[in-house]
């Protein structure tokens, strides 16, 4: 997760200068009072899968969301990154108590989430890199858990498009399913588009989305690969730099400005789009390009643009304008504004929007009621996938060639000590749209 907040830092560069515990600290210092103000007769178990700084954020808010989630079962690929989490949640007085972690429920390996998932729990937290989620959201909601899931939703047509179905198991099973695109839980950024999607800015005919910022994990080179590591493990070690993995940084990181413009248009999926990226600054090993631009089109010739970059040393900016028939709308920064009409700008404070999502998944899980954002999440990703297949290729591609292709990046079969070959940088022109 790489998020911007208000003041231009990031909470990926956060957690990552000041220590996991130190940022879970301070974390703490943000959350609010749990939901409710005694605790529950009854235990809610949750499972954490992924114990990076976003899975070890994920697990805080939960704890913090109602004083009856208790954190029962944790699984990484590397040890070092369970026991990381683990250290960092019992250094919190505030939910300490409620980390009972057993030896047997810390699960290692690429397969950790069915020992999870397994384990007894009621609700699994998905916070593994984006190429394993698509497989394990299934794995979940078949074994009847509830779902909070990290965006994106994959990294590919094949396995974005299976969380669709995904979300209908869930729906059927009554389970609730909130999907980390984190601004839909923004108080601002909510009555915001309550009001673009009431019609103060008339029929939408134009969205600038911009998600220009500096590197997120630069890949080292292969001279610093450790002797005797495997292709797997250094993939996923690096996980960031591998499109398989990451789905690039328009996949990964803008897909929330993605995911921004399709709420802008009620969540209609674009008829087509084409677009332009590369790479400027060394790779080494892997294959994700560090600049993309994305040119989407809907059905009534509303268009929206898209831009992307990761390189270092340019000005960065995260914000959403808006134009409309009737005025124009801007998000950046603090200033969440509708000028149209009588105007509106959004003041006051708000309670953070990573905290929200969790307040109101447990809340809907203790009220027997539902929250399945599945649908929307799969569909916002599957429109940043288009955008980086556009970009990689050099094609125009349709929402029905997005919606058909077979372009599957996930390895099958996965193993931990098999060869895995790196796929070359992508060359728009060169490279096939599949």
């Amino acid at each position: 997760m790489h998020e911007s907040s208000e003041n231009g830092a990031t909470r990926r560069e956060f957690i990552e200068s000041t220590g996991k515990v130190a940022g879970v600290a301070a974390l703490a210092g943000m959350l609010p009072v749990g939901v409710h103000a005694s605790p529950a007769a009854d235990k809610i178990k949750v499972g954490l899968v992924g114990c990076g700084g976003r899975g070890t954020g994920a697990a805080m808010q939960a704890l913090s969301a109602d004083p009856s989630v208790n954190l029962v079962a944790v699984g990484d690929a590397f040890k070092s990154q369970v026991d990381g989490a683990l250290a960092a949640l019992k250094g919190e007085a505030s939910v300490a108590a409620r980390v009972d972690v057993a030896a047997d429920k810390q699960f290692v390996g690429i397969d950790c989430y069915k020992g999870v998932i397994n384990s007894g729990i009621d609700v699994v937290l998905l916070a593994s890199p984006p190429g394993f989620r698509p497989r394990e959201i299934r794995y979940a909601v078949e074994a009847g858990k509830h779902v909070f899931a990290e965006k994106p939703a994959g990294t590919d047509p094949v396995n974005a498009r299976s969380v669709i179905e995904s979300a209908a198991i869930a729906e059927q099973k009554k389970l609730c399913f909130v999907a980390g695109y984190c601004w839909r839980y923004d108080t601002p950024r909510r009555e915001f588009y309550k009001r673009v999607l009431g019609g103060e800015l008339g029929e939408i005919r134009h969205v600038h989305a911009t998600y220009i910022t500096g590197p997120v994990k630069p890949m080292p080179p292969a001279s610093e690969r450790p002797a005797g590591m495997g292709d797997v493990e250094w993939q996923v070690r690096n996980w960031y730099n591998f499109a398989w993995l990451s789905g690039d940084g328009l996949v990964e990181q803008a897909c929330h400005s993605v995911d921004k413009i399709l709420w802008a248009f009620n969540d209609q999926p674009p008829l087509r789009c084409v677009g332009t990226g590369g790479r400027v600054n060394p790779n080494n090993e892997g294959n994700i390009f560090d600049h993309i631009d994305v040119f989407y089109e809907w059905p009534n010739g509303a268009r929206a643009t898209m831009a992307q970059r990761q390189i270092n040393g340019c000005k960065s900016d995260n914000s959403d304008y808006l134009a409309g028939a009737n005025g124009y709308g801007i998000i950046s920064g603090g200033n969440v504004a509708i000028k149209a009409g009588a105007g509106w700008a959004w003041k006051g404070n708000s309670k953070s929007m990573y905290q929200i999502e969790h307040d109101e998944l447990f809340a809907a899980i203790k009220a027997g009621k539902t929250i399945n954002d599945g649908k929307r999440m799969a569909i916002s990703t599957i429109a940043g996938i288009m955008g980086r297949m556009a970009a990689y290729t050099g094609q125009e591609v349709t929402w029905q060639q997005v919606m058909e292709s077979g372009w599957d990046l996930f390895p099958n079969p996965l193993t931990w000590d098999m060869k895995l070959a790196i796929d070359p940088m992508a060359q728009p022109g060169k490279t096939p749209l599949r």
